[in-house]
């Protein structure tokens, strides 16, 4: 905890107690109780069936593929798989769930009692798992752009959703994120959730409550649904704790209510008083058998799973000596992970190339140059074949044309000059051209040494060796 949180909390009034519920989509090709597609972006309605539109006399039927993601998670995240599981139905009419219920898991689910360990201002804590279930996602209501209507995309009925809830051991926005960030990371390295949140294949619902600080009973909490963007969690939570704060301090009392977050007005607003579980009346969805897990499945599916990304932070830091914050970085995305894992396995300067990712790749979308050019704009430049301020102007070429260094080197004449003769040229010129402060140099001023330095690099347009530059410059300040 940072000094100004120890000074801020030491006056804060109230505490904040957040757990948070992610509905994570998982990567299979069909729903979780039929075969119809799960691709998303196709025409409305034009993957449906009538077991996933909840047509009368059909029958689900478990796909092997959802338990299995499920597993891989729960592994993971340290959780314990129940070897015996079962389906419920959550009984409550949306006009996107045709058939009145929803079948999901209540109190018999997958996996229980894991955990997530965060870092936030270089503090480390740990946020426990309540349980992962499984359940079926509801279709979607269309009012953008009809007029007098609504529609009803039923497409993503029956889209298989993990959904994994935290113990409220959360207490601000700020560890939030890093919890769903972790989580994110977490499930997108094990392959069962491509951690889309534009597409909402994760998303988050927040439960927030306030205290006074030292109070050990919860307050009463209010859930914000379904946010699918870090940014908009954070302030959301940010919002609801302030708000909260403001109707307490005014006297009044904090309703039990789901809210929704306002992008356009930055505010929660109230959409529906919070149901319990028993307004949902679970009870044993009867057309499905208990799911039974056996320790040779779980043994099985646990040899299956990758590197994860805190072991292959501290791998980072062991087998490349890279600062741990570079290895965190790395770290945090799995194409990025892999991208410098080939470029070191091609050249031997892990922190060169760790410095240029971090730079200028982290943000691309799709990484547009290869590791053996990245690679082999950093050899020109250990090779003194171009300047470090060069390679700037190679490297945004590269990510333009897709070209090779060396060959945008040759076709833009940008090879750097080391030769004495021409860089003595350069210094002269910029030294005859500023008498006053030359004079002020050897009167004592050294720091002027950088502005020469920094005119000689001007008027070579960048490509005049740094080191021969200061070298030679020296050499003529000293020796007239």
């Amino acid at each position: 905890m940072t000094r100004y949180q120890c000074i801020r909390r030491e006056f804060m009034k109230y505490e904040a107690v957040i757990g948070l519920e992610v509905h994570a989509q998982m990567l299979t090709h069909s729903k979780i109780f039929c075969g119809c597609s799960t691709s998303f972006g196709s025409k409305p309605n034009s993957q449906t069936c009538p077991v996933c539109l909840g047509m009368p006399g059909v029958l689900p039927v478990l796909n092997k593929k959802v338990v299995e993601f499920a597993m891989r998670t729960a592994l993971a995240t340290h959780c314990t798989i129940s070897p015996l599981n079962r389906f419920a139905r959550k009984n409550y009419f949306y006009p996107d769930l045709p058939k009145g219920y929803q079948i999901s898991q209540y109190e018999l689910p997958l996996a229980e009692h894991g955990h997530i360990d965060i870092q936030v201002d270089g503090v480390e804590k740990r946020i426990r798992l309540t349980r992962i279930h499984l359940e079926e996602d509801a279709g979607k209501n269309l009012h953008e752009g009809i007029e007098d209507a609504s529609y009803i995309d039923l497409n993503r009925t029956g889209v298989p959703l993990m959904e994994i809830v935290s113990e409220p051991d959360i207490r601000s926005s700020e560890e939030a994120v890093a919890y769903l960030k972790k989580l994110r990371n977490i499930l997108v390295y094990l392959e069962v959730n491509d951690g889309n949140l534009e597409e909402g294949s994760f998303r988050c619902d927040a439960n927030v409550s306030i205290r006074p600080v030292g109070q050990e009973k919860f307050g009463t909490r209010t859930e914000l649904k379904n946010i699918n963007s870090f940014r908009f969690i954070q302030k959301a939570i940010d919002y609801e704790i302030k708000r909260q704060e403001m109707v307490l301090e005014e006297g009044g009392r904090i309703i039990q209510e789901t809210r929704l977050w306002d992008t356009q007005k930055g505010i929660t607003v109230s959409m529906r008083s919070k149901e319990s579980a028993h307004d949902y009346r679970y009870f044993p969805e009867p057309d499905l058998v208990p799911v039974k897990i056996h320790s040779d499945w779980v043994e099985e599916i646990q040899k299956t799973l990758p590197e994860l990304p805190d072991a292959k932070k501290e791998r980072f830091i062991k087998d490349y000596q890279i600062p741990p914050y570079d290895a965190s970085v790395l770290t945090q995305n799995k194409k990025i992970a892999f991208y410098f894992e080939e470029c070191a396995s091609l050249y031997h300067r892990p922190k060169a190339i760790s410095n240029w990712i971090m730079g200028d790749l982290l943000n691309e979308e799709e990484i547009p140059i290869s590791p053996r050019q990245l690679t082999g704009m950093i050899e020109l430049i250990d090779k003194g074949v171009i300047s470090g301020k060069i390679a700037k102007t190679v490297f945004e070429e590269m990510l333009r044309t897709k070209k090779d260094a060396r060959t945008i080197v040759e076709e833009k004449g940008l090879l750097q000059v080391s030769d004495d003769e021409a860089i003595l040229s350069f210094v002269d010129q910029v030294l005859n051209a500023n008498p006053e402060s030359v004079e002020q140099y050897r009167s004592g001023k050294e720091r002027l040494l950088g502005f020469f330095v920094g005119q000689v690099m001007k008027i070579s347009s960048g490509k005049a060796n740094p080191g021969k530059v200061n070298e030679l410059l020296l050499k003529r300040l000293k020796n007239p």
